[in-house]
């Protein structure tokens, strides 16, 4: 018997997502016995994904979610849906090969094509639009960033790819201090939390069956795994685990191969359009090149979503507007008078080498995890390849879960001194 940590059932944080969320599934929560094809653990993109393309299979379908669905990085993140991976492409190369590469950067622009077909095909309202622009914030990283587009048309054939000099960054974003641009025009952004909760409504009406505030306490694993909560079980051919960061105590081995870290958003009051404009002049979500970065973009009704900061430990700032204000300010000192209307945390899990999780636990149990901040569309197509696996078509997954997983030095026990260790050395390059 696998035991796992359970969480406490709480509702939704107090983001400006949550205070402008469409009509999620019912909340229903697991009482007694129930059979399904496939058992799901976690209600985030993985598991919701996974959710809508099982069941649009005709696989019959059960997914377990502690607390509400999306209540974790799933419904608390910065909403950008960026092409490719989290790494660069030059890197992959060097890493993995030519062959792999292309392959990854291929399943990457499928990855935005699945999150768009998704809204499109159910009518979701979540803000979608269109465009990232990468941001340089030292003035050497410039010829990289030409460089890097100029590789992805020759080489990827990628007629989205835009560089964009010190003048051309001026004229997009209010503010001065980057020194060139690589504008993704390929790249989408949107209101993750609404994109969560429609894709989960448009699962429901496929068949797919939630049970929410229904933590997991353990699961046996056989012919058939046999999921077990508080109040009901759960017997199933096949086994999904869609945790992410919210893994805790499931699996050690699976465990020290993410490091769950702490990352924080604010929402602003509503901003003139003509303020707005002048912040960023066409509306695209816009993120820089420091190694915790920043990230930002306007939301439908025109506040600023700005993502500022992180921390390694268990707990939140105490002040979490204060806290990310700080970063925004560096960005846009002019906003020193705006009115901060929500701040969030949120947790989310990285890998040693930022590359996804995939594999099997066994012959009927499946995972994806450590999406490393690439979470919306990689999650996203993380559902769909495990849907393939578990109907029998494993060829794309089998890819995902072919490339290196590397362990964090010293398991769950040590990698968080490490990573604040490595983590403290790059906010200090950041700053030099």
């Amino acid at each position: 018997m696998k035991q796992i940590w359970p969480q406490t059932k709480q509702p939704h944080t107090d983001s400006y997502y949550a205070a402008t969320a469409i009509t999620a599934p019912p909340v229903k929560v697991l009482e007694g016995e129930v059979r399904a094809d496939v058992c799901i653990i976690g209600g985030g993109y993985t598991g919701v994904s996974s959710a809508l393309h099982l069941a649009e299979k005709g696989y019959k379908v059960v997914l377990l979610e502690a607390n509400k669905l999306g209540w974790g990085a799933s419904g608390r993140n910065g909403g950008h849906v960026g092409t490719g991976q989290r790494k660069e492409q030059e890197d992959l190369e060097q890493m993995l090969g030519m062959d792999t590469a292309k392959a990854l950067w291929n399943l990457g622009l499928e990855a935005v094509e699945t999150v768009e077909s998704i809204i499109e095909r159910h009518g979701i309202e979540c803000d979608l639009k269109h465009g990232i622009l990468h941001l340089a914030s030292k003035a050497r990283e410039a010829d990289g960033f030409r460089a890097g587009v100029e590789h992805l048309q020759k080489v990827y054939g990628y007629d989205q790819a835009r560089y964009l000099d010190k003048a051309a960054v001026d004229q997009e974003v209010g503010s001065d201090q980057y020194h060139a641009g690589y504008l993704d025009l390929g790249s989408r952004h949107l209101h993750p939390l609404n994109y969560l909760l429609g894709m989960a409504n448009a699962a429901e009406k496929a068949g797919a069956v939630f049970y929410q505030d229904s933590p997991v306490l353990d699961y046996s694993q056989g012919q058939k795994v046999v999921v077990r909560t508080e109040k009901g079980q759960v017997s199933a051919d096949h086994l999904i685990f869609a945790t992410n960061g919210y893994l805790a105590g499931l699996e050690p081995g699976l465990a020290k191969k993410i490091m769950p870290i702490n990352n924080f958003v604010l929402a602003t009051e509503p901003l003139s359009p003509a303020q707005a404009r002048k912040l960023i002049t066409h509306d695209y979500a816009l993120q820089d090149s420091l190694f915790v970065i920043n990230y930002w973009k306007l939301s439908g009704d025109n506040r600023l979503i700005f993502g500022g900061g992180e921390n390694y430990t268990s707990r939140f700032p105490t002040d979490m507007k204060g806290f990310v204000r700080k970063y925004m300010l560096r960005v846009y000192p002019e906003l020193a008078g705006t009115g901060i209307d929500y701040a969030w945390g949120g947790t989310l899990a990285i890998t040693l080498n930022r590359l996804p999780c995939f594999g099997k636990l066994g012959p009927n149990v499946y995972y994806a995890q450590g999406f490393s901040g690439h979470g919306v569309p990689t999650a996203t197509m993380a559902g769909k390849l495990m849907a393939e696996a578990v109907s029998g078509t494993a060829e794309r997954f089998d890819i995902m879960a072919s490339l290196p997983k590397p362990g964090f030095p010293g398991g769950t026990l040590l990698r968080w001194p490490g990573l604040v260790a490595g983590m403290l050395f790059y906010s200090l390059l950041d700053k030099l």
